[in-house]
């Protein structure tokens, strides 16, 4: 199947060395399965970059896109355990969308993730979506096994609680590549999405390689 529901929340975070080990702990302990308990949110996964930045990404699904601005959700951000303060409060360069997932074929979920951030020129979201739509067909490529769009809602993207985060994209959007290895999913990215870009007059803004660390979903609870 696709990527499961219609929201997604992106984070993507640096940590000091010296905080990694509490910082895995809670994330793997503690964290993850909080997210996953909040009413309408449906999984998480876990990565690691072999080659991106920020080091850390987790992506959370939800059943729809309002998930992400609910009262239930509200309600855990608002109840944040003194493990999850002094974690967030480690957090460098970090990322976060809340975002709609606007395109998504193939099926499964992969051990290797390519992501790319792509800034959207104004105007041309709806031409954008289309190209993209074209080019995030996994038929085609060997190791490949489902690609996806999701699009941040630049409102809602405010990252929480963390007083260097990134804003200047909190409206772009991320291509996600998921493959059964590092190669695949690199020789996947690599120049697939210059020319509907530049047509658009849009822009890449990072690009990267993650090893699946982990997922857990609300059957796992």
């Amino acid at each position: 199947m696709p990527m499961p529901g219609k929201g997604m929340l992106l984070t993507s975070m640096d940590v000091d060395p010296a905080d990694e080990t509490d910082f895995n702990r809670w994330y793997d302990r503690e964290h993850l399965a909080e997210r996953v308990a909040i009413e309408g949110f449906i999984e998480a996964r876990r990565y690691v970059a072999h080659d991106a930045k920020p080091k850390y990404l987790s992506l959370y699904s939800t059943e729809t896109f309002d998930v992400l601005d609910s009262p239930a959700y509200r309600t855990a951000l608002g109840a944040q355990t003194e493990w999850s303060k002094a974690n967030i409060a480690r957090f460098h360069n970090m990322i976060r969308s809340v975002a709609r997932i606007t395109i998504s074929r193939g099926q499964g979920r992969a051990a290797a993730l390519g992501m790319v951030r792509i800034r959207p020129s104004a105007g041309q979201a709806d031409t954008l979506r289309a190209r993209l739509h074209d080019l995030l067909d996994p038929q085609t490529l060997d190791g490949v096994i489902s690609m996806h769009l999701i699009e941040g809602d630049p409102e809602l993207s405010r990252p929480l609680g963390v007083a260097n985060a990134d804003m200047a994209g909190a409206g772009d959007w991320f291509a996600f590549i998921d493959g059964t290895g590092i190669d695949a999913v690199a020789h996947a990215i690599a120049g697939r999405f210059d020319k509907a870009l530049a047509d658009t007059s849009s822009r890449i803004i990072a690009s990267g390689t993650y090893r699946l660390m982990w997922d857990l979903g609300k059957r796992d609870l």
